[in-house]
C-alpha cells in the first residue's frame, strides 16, 4: 500500500509541475544524471531520488540517481568536479565537501571551488545532540544546561558518539565542548547507523548527528533530545532548542548548519546553469516538496540566483574552517 500511495503522491506532483510543451516524446537530450555521494536509503539518496522523479517532467528528460559513496562524500564530489560540463550531470554535495574537505585532507584531487559551480542550495539541517533516554532520567540530564554543568562536574565522564572524523557532527561536538568549556570524551564512529544503535543499548551516553535516524528513538523515549547546532530550531523538531538559545553556556553564537548544494562541473555554461537552476526552483517550491523531504531531517532552502550559492559558499568557508581548526580533525 505505501508503494502505491508513493506513487500516486508523485504523479499528482509530477502532473503539477508539468509545463506545457515539455511533455512529450523522449527528446534528444541525453539523461540528466543526478550524483548522490552517499549510499542507498539514506538522506541525501532519498533527496536525489525525490528531485529525479519530478524534474522528469519539468525537464522533459529522463533523470537517473547515480550513488558514489566513499570517502566521505568526496569519491561523488570528485566524479561532479571531473564529469561532463554539458548540462547533464549534477551533484547533491555537502557542506562539510566544499568547505571542510580543502583544510581537512592532506591531498584532494580535485578542488571543490574551482572545480565545481553551485546550481542552488537546496537544503538546510543542522546536527542534533541527544542522551540515553533513560540514563537521562537517573542523571538529571533534562536539558543542554543541565547536562553540561553535570559534565563539568565530571570531567571526561560524558561520553557522546559522533558520525566519524571530519564530519559534521564531529565538527559541532567539538565547537559544542569549546564553547561550554566542557571535558566531553567524544566516541568516533564509522557512519551514525552504528552510533545510534549502541546509544539505544546504552553502550554510550549520548549521539550527535543528523536527525533522521534519531527521531523516531526520541518519538519511543529512547533517547532524549538536547539540542540542535542550527542558530534556529528546526521545523522538524519545533520543540528542541538550538543551541544558541544558550548564551549563558557560550553558545551564543553557535550556528552550524548541514547544508546540501546542488553543483555542476565548473565549465558548465551559464545558460545550463541558468535552465537547471530555473528546474529545480520549480521543483523545490512546488507545495509537496517541502513536506516529502521533512521526515529526513531537511528543511527546503533555496538560493535567490547560482550567483547568490556562491556568495553563501564563500561566505560559509571560514565558519567550516574555524571548525576544522577548533576539533583538531585532520584525515591523511
Amino acid at each position: 500500500m505505501a508503494r502505491i500511495a508513493r506513487r500516486g503522491l508523485v504523479a499528482g506532483m509530477a502532473a503539477g509541475l508539468a509545463v506545457p510543451g515539455l511533455l512529450r516524446a523522449q527528446t534528444a537530450r541525453r539523461p540528466l544524471r543526478i550524483i548522490a555521494p552517499f549510499p542507498p536509503g539514506g538522506a541525501v539518496d532519498s533527496l536525489a531520488r525525490l528531485l529525479a522523479d519530478r524534474l522528469i517532467s519539468v525537464l522533459g528528460q529522463n533523470v537517473v540517481v547515480e550513488n558514489r559513496s566513499g570517502a566521505g562524500g568526496l569519491i561523488g564530489a570528485e566524479a561532479v568536479a571531473k564529469g561532463p560540463p554539458d548540462g547533464t550531470l549534477i551533484g547533491i554535495i555537502g557542506a562539510a565537501t566544499i568547505c571542510a574537505a580543502p583544510v581537512l585532507q592532506a591531498t584532494m584531487t580535485f578542488d571543490p571551488v574551482r572545480d565545481m559551480r553551485p546550481i542552488t542550495q537546496i537544503t538546510d539541517a543542522a546536527v542534533l545532540l541527544v542522551v540515553h533516554g533513560e540514563r537521562a532520567r537517573e542523571r538529571g540530564w533534562t536539558d543542554l544546561p543541565a547536562t553540561i554543568a553535570w559534565a563539568k562536574a565530571n570531567p571526561g565522564a560524558l561520553r557522546i558518539a559522533h558520525a566519524g572524523v571530519a564530519t559534521v557532527s564531529h565538527l559541532a561536538l567539538s565547537a559544542l565542548a569549546t564553547a561550554a568549556q566542557a571535558e566531553i570524551t567524544q566516541v568516533p564512529y564509522r557512519g551514525g547507523a552504528q552510533a545510534t544503535t549502541d546509544l539505544v543499548a546504552g553502550e554510550v551516553d549520548g549521539s550527535a548527528d543528523l536527525p533522521a535516524a534519531l527521531v523516531p528513538h526520541i518519538e519511543a523515549g529512547r533517547v532524549h533530545p538536547l539540542g540542535v547546532s542550527s542558530r534556529r530550531r528546526l521545523s522538524l523538531l519545533p520543540r528542541v532548542p538550538a543551541f544558541a538559545e544558550y548564551p549563558q553556556l557560550g553558545l551564543g553564537e553557535i550556528d552550524i548548519r548541514s547544508w546540501n548544494a546542488i553543483m555542476v562541473p565548473a565549465a558548465t555554461p551559464d545558460a545550463e546553469v541558468h535552465r537547471l537552476y530555473t528546474a529545480i526552483r520549480r521543483v523545490a517550491t512546488h507545495p509537496e516538496f517541502a513536506p516529502a523531504l521533512r521526515p529526513f531531517g531537511y528543511d527546503v532552502a533555496l538560493s535567490a540566483s547560482p550567483e547568490a550559492a556562491a556568495q553563501m559558499i564563500a561566505d560559509e568557508t571560514p565558519k567550516w574552517h574555524r571548525l576544522v581548526e577548533i576539533s583538531g580533525a585532520k584525515v591523511n
